[in-house]
Parts: C-alpha cells; structure tokens; sequence
C-alpha cells in the first residue's frame, strides 16, 4: 500500500463503517447500477408495482450496500498488514 493510499484510508476509516457503505456503496455504486439497469431493461414499463419493479428496487440497493461492506473489509485488511509492516520495520 502506498503511503497516499495509506493516509486517504486512515482519513476514510475515521468517518466510519456505516458513512463509507452508504457513500461508496449504495450511492456510488448501487445507484448507478440502479439507473443503468434500469435504462438498460426497462424494468418499470408495466408500472411500479410489477414484480421486476420491485425486484429490481430490492436487488440494487442491496448489492450496494454489499459492494460497500465487502470494500470496507478489504481495505481494512490492507491497512492492518500495512500497519503491521510499518511497525515492525
């Protein structure tokens, strides 16, 4: 891990787990999906309340917060052995 990246994750971890999931996965990444799948099959041409409406309500913004979750613990990963790497020498 490079010390810029080391020095944005320790500014991101301090703002916390729940504001990062939010941020980066549901609204950076859910949502676009959520748009672009959307324009891409036309979910809602039988209305809102058809079922691949509603799937596809249920199935984007949970997959974000998924993205966000999975990303949080895999930074965190990197910058704990980092840390250790940078104590230890």
């Amino acid at each position: 891990m490079k010390d810029d990246q080391f020095k944005a994750w320790e500014s991101t971890r301090t703002k916390g787990k729940l504001n990062f999931v939010l941020f980066t996965g549901l609204l950076s990444w859910g949502l676009p999906m959520f748009i672009f799948i959307a324009f891409m099959n036309k979910p809602f041409t039988d209305g809102f309340t058809s079922k691949s409406a509603i799937v596809h309500c249920i199935v984007w913004p949970l997959a974000g917060v998924l993205f966000g979750v999975l990303n949080w613990y895999m930074s965190e990963r990197k910058y704990k052995k980092e840390l250790s790497n940078r104590n230890n020498t």
